[in-house]
């Protein structure tokens, strides 16, 4: 930003010049700085990122705080001072959109979030691993050496299509389940009918089977039920009674439902109060499908009615992908699991939270474990699981007991994901733990902040291990101006709401949606998906749906 003093430039940062002697001169400098750090044992290139020689791609608090962290609203921006703002079409002005200030929402401390990402990687670079007795490497900072600046973090959209092709990676696997233990699974394969639906000609509703024309003799009886063997062929000009379901016999015209028709007991003769037309009622062999037609596509959700039409086609057992195994790992010695908050200490509210939320998700769950600030602890829980994912809440940051990072570097993970442009939680992070071995969502510890990691990253990640095909986005009219970050996109808790008169479906964003809050949604069925810069009201906005039901009508007035 510019200011009465000059162009703002970040400590560490480099001004260049535009041109080719610009990059030119970049270019020697990075060689200069190679060198130099050559000669004191080290290398200028962090190789977290799974040694791909870029830098890792995400900035931390170095104040180890676990809640959302409010970035320079300039980090990403030009600082160039040749660069005349006034004129840059990319430059918001303040009549664009509401000034976003999120102050209420992300801890006040975070002005010097860029400076802090950069302290805070430099010390994880110089500490030691954990458990190790090495003092910390010195500083390789070298005099009148310009630091290196991180890139940006992904955009929100971006990251989330990272955890889904992440999830995608391996051919899932396939496993057969009875009927009774399939339900919520995704189908590894299509289903096809392994008979005609129905195999017979069945009646459609509980009357007379009539051949010919009428009147029609019938005899006394309690005629054709279902799950009878075939019956002979009905000579025309009689009837017989019928139940639904019991299969037609053989030169039936139609079957004529009881209240259409009139019995002469005296006479023994049946007449049909409304015109006959020849077939009416009868389900012919094979009208819903035909012996190796595809009933259910591959990648389908196991739902009730999947179950009973698997059933109905001759199914005992269905091929389908095995629950992604999720480890939950709540860190944090301030946590308390129950009771009052009290002495600095508050209640867990991600354990009982994340557990329920994953099952909804289709995962099958084991925890949570409670392990403290404690990386030992955190580093033999994540060498031991056997687990698809691990979902860890809190540490990371970069503080002195945020050990997320310094323990994934210890064990060589390679970093997918490392922080994202939304808010709340933007330090969240995707890391494989080795090629083979289980993927890690590094989760906030604020609340909200880590349902948004769960929607960014487990999410998509998830349904990629399950076989989930990709869920199309939709949009809906949001009636409320929504203020935006200037750079990031923001996760808005909504309720939706019925239009009125003839209006259209709504959605209302719902106060208490700060990162350290779950009044709001807990309120909600769904997150707005806020561009930079904010929405104005009757304006279409992507929704994500929450995995459970509609908020219900106390919520009206309450949180909006």
């Amino acid at each position: 930003m510019t200011g009465s003093d000059g162009p703002h430039r970040e400590p560490g940062s480099d001004v260049r010049a535009p041109g080719a002697a610009s990059e030119r001169a970049r270019e020697e400098e990075e060689r200069a700085v190679e060198q130099a750090l050559a000669l004191v044992g080290g290398s200028g290139r962090s190789d977290r990122s799974g040694g791909s020689g870029e830098p890792a791609s995400r900035s931390r608090d170095s104040r180890g705080h676990r809640g959302s962290r409010d970035e320079d609203l300039n980090a990403g921006r030009s600082r160039d001072p040749h660069v005349d703002r006034s004129r840059d079409p990319h430059a918001r002005r303040s009549s664009d959109s509401p000034p976003y200030d999120d102050r209420d929402n992300d801890d006040r401390d975070n002005d010097r979030f860029d400076n802090d990402r950069r302290d805070g990687r430099a010390a994880r670079a110089n500490a030691p691993a954990p458990g190790s007795e090495q003092p910390p490497l010195p500083d390789r900072t070298l005099p009148g050496v310009p630091a290196k600046t991180s890139p940006p973090p992904p955009s929100w959209d971006r990251a989330r299509a990272v955890a889904a092709r992440a999830g995608r990676g391996r051919p899932p696997a396939t496993i057969r389940l009875t009927l009774d233990r399939a339900l919520g699974h995704v189908l590894a394969e299509a289903l096809g009918a392994l008979a005609d639906l129905p195999s017979f000609d069945t009646s459609a509703m509980d009357g007379w089977a009539v051949a010919g024309p009428g009147p029609w003799a019938f005899e006394a009886g309690a005629g054709l039920l279902a799950g009878r063997g075939p019956a002979a062929a009905l000579p025309d000009g009689t009837a017989v009674r019928i139940a639904t379901g019991a299969r037609v016999p053989p030169e039936t015209t139609a079957v004529i439902r009881s209240e259409h028709a009139h019995v002469d007991e005296a006479r023994g003769l049946l007449h049909a109060r409304r015109s006959v037309v020849t077939g009416q009622d009868i389900r012919p062999r094979g009208q819903e499908c035909r012996s190796g037609e595809q009933l259910v596509p591959a990648g389908t959700v196991v739902t009730p009615a999947v179950l009973g039409l698997a059933a109905a086609a001759g199914y005992d057992a269905l091929p389908v992908v095995p629950r992604p195994r999720v480890d939950i790992l709540v860190l944090g010695d301030e946590l308390l699991n129950a009771g009052l908050p009290h002495d600095g200490l508050i209640r867990d509210a991600l354990g009982p939270m994340l557990g329920p939320w994953l099952r909804a998700l289709g995962a099958e769950i084991s925890g949570p474990r409670r392990l403290g600030d404690d990386a030992g602890a955190l580093r033999d829980a994540l060498t031991s699981s056997d687990a698809d994912l691990i979902v860890t809440t809190g540490g990371t940051a970069a503080g002195p007991v945020d050990h997320v990072h310094p323990v994934l570097d210890a064990l060589g993970a390679e970093l997918l994901v490392d922080g994202v442009a939304v808010r709340p939680g933007h330090p969240m992070l995707l890391a494989r733990l080795s090629p083979d071995g289980p993927y890690l969502v590094g989760l906030p510890g604020n609340p909200l902040a880590a349902v948004s990691g769960l929607l960014t990253l487990a999410e998509p990640l998830l349904a990629g291990i399950a076989g989930r095909p990709a869920q199309d986005p939709y949009r809906a009219l949001v009636h409320a101006e929504v203020h935006g970050h200037p750079h990031d996109t923001r996760l808005v808790p909504v309720v939706h709401r019925p239009g009125r008169a003839g209006g259209r479906d709504h959605v209302a964003p719902l106060r208490y949606n700060g990162p350290a809050m779950l009044r709001g949604i807990a309120a909600a069925d769904g997150l707005a998906v806020v561009p930079p810069g904010g929405v104005r009201s009757g304006t279409e906005v992507e929704i994500l749906d929450l995995p459970w039901a509609p908020a219900t009508p106390w919520t009206e007035g309450c949180f909006t």
